[in-house]
């Protein structure tokens, strides 16, 4: 009998068309569902217009999705942990796809805000799951690079959204950008069949026919045995609840600062996504223009994300986002002075990648802290507590925009949270973190194996 730990398995992999296809399958899921967040801030100058409400009221609007986010994120990640990622990102895709659209038939200000609520319990749902799927699957020495190359769609999709916004919104009015949203739900079927099921849930079930077909997949040199046990390090066994599994083994106050940072940092991104374009509009600039911003901040969260990933499988990646922290706060500072508008451009380039591109470095290092079986419920909870800071963005910003404040000042509110941030990664105590025991253990064994019999 061969007892096989699918942690180690996945651990030393090496990338094959398996990693491949895992990252195709969860950065389309990300590209849909950063189109479905971005459209309500592309959209928002033509709303208010066509709705006739203030700013303030349009914040809240806005807010109602990142409302529903929370609720999904904690709700649905933990879920997820019990039914299964797969069916769980299928649920999420479904809700996204159809209350997005469903938005775009809204008449009043009200049932726009109703919908939205409902497709934010999609769109944060599935965060939590893409990202556990994806840091499980993917081996460890480039998991950072992996994870953050997949979640560089969510930016993508950002763009998309901005791409498709000037054209659509011109020809056919803002209403045509939400019901282009509701294309994915076709993606549900092909989900079901190709994307693979969580192993530590597949232990769990006794699924033992699933779990060869993946381990051959991970490991083209694994020949199956009917013999064959799957098991978990015991590290990694989860005793109890698993929400209570957060703050065991001395991950409390470094759950509590990732809850920090995610707030901190979700406030930033999406206070940019919801007010960049009208802030933009106010200076002067033509919606043509403004748009053109929006698309610059987030072809600067793909760069942001990618090299963020890229230097935290280098460097230590918990001090590669202080640093990135660090230059938000500066960029976006900078933003509400005048300058050249090359030099603007780049500002909201650097801003890009260092708030939505820091968003999903800090998505990465959540994943990489807890242990497999509740790594859905850690990134859940850390992203549902952060949307509360989603949520008061668009509220905060509106009324700073609607007391028409200086430029700068605008900017700076939204600079703020970034050296808060910033204090809290630095606070987290690594030495508790499943990947940190994951290199211990690998040390202690390859040290042992080196020891003279």
């Amino acid at each position: 009998m061969r007892q096989i730990d699918v942690h180690k398995l996945a651990d030393e992999a090496r990338l094959n068309r398996f990693h491949v296809g895992v990252l195709f399958w969860c950065a389309l899921i990300i590209i849909c569902d950063g189109y479905d967040l971005a459209v309500a801030g592309i959209a928002l100058p033509s709303i208010m217009k066509e709705m006739g409400v203030t700013a303030q009221d349009a914040g809240f609007m806005v807010s109602s999705a990142l409302f529903g986010m929370m609720f999904g994120a904690i709700f649905l990640g933990t879920v997820a942990d019990k039914i299964g990622r797969r069916k769980t990102i299928a649920i999420c895709i479904g809700l996204f796809s159809v209350f997005t659209a469903a938005a775009g038939l809204a008449s009043s200000p009200y049932t726009f805000s109703a919908f939205r609520f409902l497709a934010g319990l999609g769109i944060g749902g599935v965060m939590p799951n893409v990202v556990a799927q994806m840091t499980e699957y993917s081996p460890r020495k480039i998991r950072s690079t992996m994870v953050t190359l997949m979640f560089s769609g969510y930016a993508v999709g950002g763009m998309l959204a901005a791409l498709m916004g000037k054209g659509m919104i011109e020809a056919y009015g803002w209403s045509s950008v939400f019901i282009a949203a509701g294309v994915p739900v076709v993606l549900i079927p092909f989900i079901l069949k190709y994307l693979p099921e969580s192993m530590p849930f597949l232990i769990k079930q006794q699924r033992l026919d699933e779990l060869k077909a993946i381990a051959a997949r991970i490991e083209p040199g694994y020949r199956p045995d009917k013999n064959d046990q799957f098991a978990l390090p015991p590290r990694d066994k989860v005793e109890g609840a698993p929400i209570a599994r957060l703050f065991q083994d001395g991950r409390g106050f470094s759950t509590a600062m990732f809850w920090v940072a995610f707030f901190m940092c979700l406030f930033m991104v999406y206070a940019l996504s919801s007010w960049l374009t009208k802030l933009m509009a106010s200076a002067g600039f033509s919606l043509g223009s403004a748009l053109a911003f929006v698309l610059v901040l987030n072809l600067g969260g793909v760069v942001g994300a990618i090299g963020g990933g890229w230097l935290a499988d280098r460097f230590h990646i918990k001090y590669v986002l202080v640093a990135m922290y660090v230059l938000a706060a500066v960029s976006i500072t900078l933003l509400g002075y005048k300058v050249p508008v090359e030099a603007l451009y780049l500002l909201v380039g650097l801003a890009g990648a260092s708030t939505i591109g820091t968003q999903i470095v800090t998505y990465a290092y959540a994943g990489q802290f807890y242990p497999m079986p509740v790594r859905s419920t850690g990134i859940g909870w850390a992203s549902g507590v952060g949307r509360s800071g989603a949520i008061l963005a668009p509220i905060v910003i509106g009324t700073l925009v609607g007391m028409a404040l200086p430029l700068e000042r605008n900017f700076l509110a939204i600079a703020i949270p970034a050296v808060i941030a910033a204090l809290a990664v630095s606070l987290i105590k690594h030495d508790r973190s499943a990947s940190w025991r994951d290199k211990r253990a690998a040390s202690v064994l390859r040290d042992a194996a080196t020891v003279p019999k």
